[in-house]
């Protein structure tokens, strides 16, 4: 049995609508740093009803008192209760914060939208603007304002937040650049939707989500330069705020520290938590969703799902490249434990060609991934047993499988784009396994990844390696890919719809090169795709999947003659090598129009 739980079948499913916000409530740093957050609000909020006394009634005797049964934190240099200053000063802390947010948001959000969806000559405005913004000394400029406005509270807090515009002006953009190429921009455009109503209706709902983590974060900055303007002594003198209340215990803290203590501790856990809760919307916005807890329980804890078993071994244990026995893999989602491969059985033997084919969900890639050891986090693969070269593999270590990658193993994916670095070139993302897991010397691993472009068909090898992902092609790129998967000489090479993403005739190229390669190194091929033309050309035997199960297996020549189920039937006939010219759809169109004049 290979080391891999599956979840409980019969789990009750998780309520549905699993959003960001019950997502976040599973987070205890974040679920803490809330409640610290909703605390300070709340007692900001009823401080007339919290505070045991008037924050500006002065009592003589209670001028830098210690603590005691009447007034909590003792009182300060003024004989002012400390805890009831610090309880209003929350309110005043709290205003500034969600001024200069509010601020910020509406300078900054709109303009970033704009600028990224727009481009050209408002992209360059706005973002002239600011950066000059983000040129001034804000603090030279605050002190300015708080002179020329008699030190008003909420001017300087929306001249804070008009400095912290660039930041929500930055991520906005971002987002925006990121979404205005997207098809459904483009088809919306086409639907005759105005600028107006994409912005709001498609943009801006891409940028909600950072712009809350951005808030969060900003709001802390903001509590953070408001308390050095009441520090320095700017602001309302008769309102209670923490800056003014730092600055008296600063100048007596050597004497009272704690006149310095409950100020400082407050601001200090009021920013940590709005970090903390920054922090943690972003890691949740980022991952767009959340895995299933793992749980580990031993087999009697664990009802399998009875399933039968289906596919067909053909090779005897030494004598496969690949050999796999009863494979289950099941996912654990918030609605419960769903399974999608249901007992498969298959091999494939040395030089030998295995196509695994069938729709979109079939279990196809799940089954190859489960013999790689590539599921997700949160999928679990039990099989009776996979044996790699003879040798079975279910009790290695996830090290020790990992390490038969790039070695026995050559893995070619689908979308060559997407699975090359943009940020490396072609030549280090093909020498850094060579040298890495074959320990070839550089020079070695650049002659190597020479001799592999040249054998996949890349007359102009020295070019290619010096290229970044985006100046090839992406046939070319399919090349290297290729190229990569061979060049430590595997004997088991996978290749997961390796044509998805190829026009027509560089699909028949890749083939081709693939066949020849199987061919000449001796390889077993697995080869996952959805085309019926595609095995044809390449497999020679066949097993055909569908809702997670191998429904028929056998020979290409066999299957094709006289396929046994009528779901291969179909997927046979859905082939393209198989659909009608354009010569015979016109000569029936022609027919029916004459039989309809007759």
């Amino acid at each position: 049995m290979i080391d891999a739980v599956t979840p409980a079948e019969g789990t009750a499913p998780a309520p549905a609508g699993r959003g960001l916000w019950s997502r976040y409530l599973r987070r205890p740093v974040g679920v803490a740093a809330l409640a610290v957050f909703l605390l300070v609000v709340i007692a900001g909020l009823l401080a007339p009803l919290l505070a045991p006394h008037d924050p500006n009634y002065v009592d003589f005797a209670l001028t830098q008192a210690p603590p005691d049964s009447s007034h909590w934190m003792g009182g300060d240099s003024a004989g002012r209760d400390i805890l009831s200053r610090l309880l209003f000063g929350a309110r005043t802390t709290l205003y500034g914060a969600a001024v200069a947010c509010l601020t910020g948001i509406a300078l900054g959000v709109p303009a970033g939208v704009a600028a990224g969806y727009f481009g050209g000559l408002t992209d360059r405005v706005f973002s002239w603007i600011s950066d000059g913004v983000q040129s001034v000394p804000g603090m030279i400029v605050l002190l300015i304002v708080a002179a020329g406005t008699g030190a008003d509270f909420t001017v300087l807090m929306v001249t804070v937040g008009a400095f912290m515009a660039p930041g929500y002006y930055r991520i906005s953009r971002s987002r925006a650049l990121a979404v205005r190429k997207e098809p459904y921009i483009d088809a919306a455009r086409v639907a005759g939707l105005t600028h107006v109503k994409i912005l709001h209706t498609h943009v801006l709902r891409a940028v909600h989500a950072p712009v809350i983590i951005q808030s969060a974060l900003t709001a802390g900055i903001a509590m953070g330069m408001q308390t050095g303007l009441q520090f320095l002594g700017i602001g309302t003198a008769s309102e209670a705020n923490w800056g003014q209340m730092m600055n008296d215990g600063f100048r007596t803290m050597l004497t009272h520290p704690l006149i310095l203590l409950w100020p400082s501790a407050a601001l200090g856990i009021t920013i940590a938590a709005l970090a903390f809760m920054g922090s943690t919307l972003a890691d949740l916005v980022s991952v767009r969703g959340e895995p299933a807890p793992r749980r580990r329980r031993s087999a009697e804890q664990v009802p399998e799902e009875a399933t039968d078993r289906n596919g067909a071994l053909v090779h005897p244990v030494e004598a496969s490249a690949l050999r796999i026995d009863n494979l289950r893999v099941s996912y654990r989602t918030p609605h419960g434990d769903k399974r999608v491969v249901r007992g498969v059985c298959l091999d494939v033997a040395p030089g030998e060609v295995l196509g695994i084919v069938g729709e979109s969900g079939s279990g196809k890639s799940q089954t190859v991934f489960s013999a790689l050891d590539l599921l997700p986090a949160d999928g679990r693969a039990t099989a009776d047993g996979i044996w790699i070269g003879g040798q079975p593999v279910g009790d290695l270590s996830r090290a020790g499988r990992h390490a038969l990658l790039g070695t026995q193993i050559g893995y070619v994916p689908q979308e060559p784009m997407s699975n090359l670095d943009p940020c490396y070139t072609v030549g280090h993302q093909l020498m850094e396994p060579l040298r890495a897991v074959h320990k070839l010397t550089r020079a070695q691993a650049r002659e190597r990844a020479r001799e592999v472009l040249l054998r996949v068909g890349i007359t102009d090898p020295d070019r290619v390696l010096a290229c970044h992902p985006h100046q090839i092609s992406g046939g070319m790129a399919q090349r290297v890919l290729i190229a990569g998967a061979v060049a430590g000489n595997p004997s088991l090479l996978v290749a997961d719809e390796p044509t998805t993403a190829l026009d027509v005739t560089v699909q028949a190229e890749v083939l081709e090169l693939l066949r020849e390669l199987q061919r000449e190194y001796g390889m077993a091929l697995v080869i996952v795709t959805h085309n019926f033309g595609v095995v044809a050309d390449i497999c020679d035997r066949v097993a055909v999947m569908k809702d997670g199960r191998v429904i028929e297996t056998g020979a290409v020549e066999q299957i094709f003659a006289h396929p046994g189920d009528p779901y291969t039937a179909e997927l046979i006939k859905a082939s393209q090598d198989d659909t009608e010219s354009r010569a015979e759809l016109d000569a029936a169109w022609n027919k029916a129009g004459r039989t309809v004049r007759a």
